[in-house]
């Protein structure tokens, strides 16, 4: 439907849009720590694979990169769904919010850390022009807003009393994004994308490599590798995380 509309407006304005969409799955594999504390804080943080258990998982993703015409700024959407889950343990009890959890008795726990990305950027002019249209560099800016939801199932640690905990917080991150296409073929390319920014002792990241196949027409296939980093200690939440992992997409460009 899009693509239909950015048809119509486009034959009737003259103006030339460009559009191209994929879908995915990413194979997270998430490492670092996570913590939830009301004052007094303890200082005690959960270990995402020692403590908490958390294994890879596949996810499905998908993205929008719309070519502007004139002046106006390029559109570059990204939805990334981010959850893990897993019954775990540890030797010490440790205070989620007000609560202190049993930590020797086990637990369930659940960390959401869905995401969307909304750049609006540029190509450096006449780059590719002068490369014969094998380089082209994107420069913009991008808010990535984090959804973030913690939840523990356990007991209270002096009464064994059984408590089901969700604490939840949504983060918008301005971050400086950078993209990179080197097209030696027309049917080949290499691609990378950075979003990062590092404010105070916050740090919020994503590095994106892919190989891409031009099939027919506007048919492509890519895969790659995704990095995200995010450290981050706001109302009361501390979470400093990796998560990473090789990806598949199918897409098509107009």
């Amino acid at each position: 439907m899009l693509a239909l509309l950015l048809v119509i407006v486009t034959s009737g304005t003259g103006l030339t849009f460009g559009l191209e969409f994929a879908g995915g799955a990413w194979n997270q594999s998430p490492a670092g720590q996570l913590g939830y504390e009301e004052p007094p804080v303890t200082g005690i943080t959960l270990d995402l694979e020692q403590d908490l258990k958390y294994t890879d998982e596949w996810r499905f993703f998908g993205w929008i990169d719309i070519d502007m015409p004139l002046f106006i700024p390029n559109i570059y959407l990204m939805a990334t769904p981010v959850e893990f889950e897993g019954n775990g343990s540890k030797s010490v009890d440790f205070k989620f919010g007000d609560t202190i959890i049993n930590g020797s008795a086990g637990f369930f726990s659940k960390l959401t850390l869905n995401h969307a990305d909304i750049a609006l950027y540029y190509g450096i002019p006449l780059l590719e022009k002068a490369t014969l249209e094998t380089l082209n560099i994107d420069i913009g800016l991008n808010i990535r807003i984090y959804d973030i939801e913690a939840q523990i199932v356990g007991e209270e640690a002096s009464t064994s009393t059984p408590i089901d905990i969700t604490e939840s917080v949504t983060l918008p991150i301005p971050q400086v994004f950078l993209a990179l296409q080197f097209r030696p073929l027309d049917w080949l390319a290499l691609e990378a994308e950075g979003r990062g920014i590092s404010i105070s002792s916050n740090k919020a990241y994503s590095l994106i490599g892919r190989l891409r196949w031009n099939v027919v027409g506007p048919l492509f296939f890519t895969g790659g590798y995704r990095y995200d980093k995010i450290d981050i200690d706001e109302e009361d939440v501390r979470i400093d995380i990796d998560i990473s992992g090789p990806f598949v997409e199918a897409g098509f460009a107009f």
